[in-house]
């Protein structure tokens, strides 16, 4: 099976906001492959949706123990479409970057 669309990485993003390509510019429709997130000090989590105001798309959580260091999430098949934009909701995490295709 050939590969579909190459896989790149996010600008890491440090708080509620757009997801940008490392030029950076706004990423418009695009499919989550995966993501790189760095928790914070307590419980978190970031709220994937599709654009600002947008349905949620997924939800990563982050555990509840303090400085758990990071989670590397891989999602099955062709991802998640984000039609508009993925666009994230960030809450006691540190950072998280998106692969996408």
């Amino acid at each position: 099976m050939a590969m579909q669309t190459d896989v790149l990485a996010t600008v890491p993003l440090t708080t509620t906001g757009v997801f940008t390509d490392q030029v950076p510019a706004t990423l418009g429709r695009s499919r989550i492959k995966g993501a790189y997130i760095v928790c914070g000090t307590n419980a978190g989590s970031v709220v994937i949706s599709d654009g600002s105001g947008g349905p949620t798309l997924v939800t990563f959580n982050s555990p509840t123990v303090a400085n758990a260091g990071a989670i590397t999430v891989f999602l099955p098949g062709e991802g998640i479409l984000a039609q508009t934009g993925p666009f994230g909701t960030m809450t006691n995490t540190a950072s998280i970057v998106l692969f996408y295709g």
